[in-house]
């Protein structure tokens, strides 16, 4: 698969391909006139790099993350397992900070559609 069929299934631009590449988090053969292949793995591959970016891992974490994952034997050192687990629960924080807000813009909007609220500015 080319870089562009990559990028567009993935929803990630080119350039973070090649910043993935250059990082060591995917890799691609090359064709004699020096174009990236990719195999039809790197798609899912994209996709979980782009979730544990998500989850705040930087890019140094993110590369002695993978390998465990792409053999399914987890060897991480307990630096790395606290890291991950301290970044867990920042996500979680992150989910409940976002759930209130999500419950205050209801409120919100539950007083914008009463007829009756003096909020006309917010209609």
């Amino acid at each position: 698969m080319r870089i562009g069929e990559v990028a567009e299934k993935a929803g990630v631009s080119v350039r973070a391909l090649r910043y993935y590449e250059e990082q060591g988090l995917l890799q691609a053969s090359r064709s004699p006139g020096g174009q990236r292949h990719y195999p039809d793995t790197a798609v899912d591959r994209v996709r979980l790099i782009q979730q544990l970016y998500a989850a705040g891992l930087p890019s140094r974490v993110v590369r002695k993350v993978l390998p465990c994952v792409d053999s399914g034997e987890v060897k991480a050192s307990p630096e790395l397992l606290d890291q991950m687990a301290a970044e867990r629960v920042r996500v979680d924080q992150r989910i409940t900070d976002l759930l209130a807000v999500r419950d205050r813009l209801d409120d919100v909007i539950a007083v914008a559609r009463d007829p009756d609220s003096d909020c006309s500015h917010v209609r």
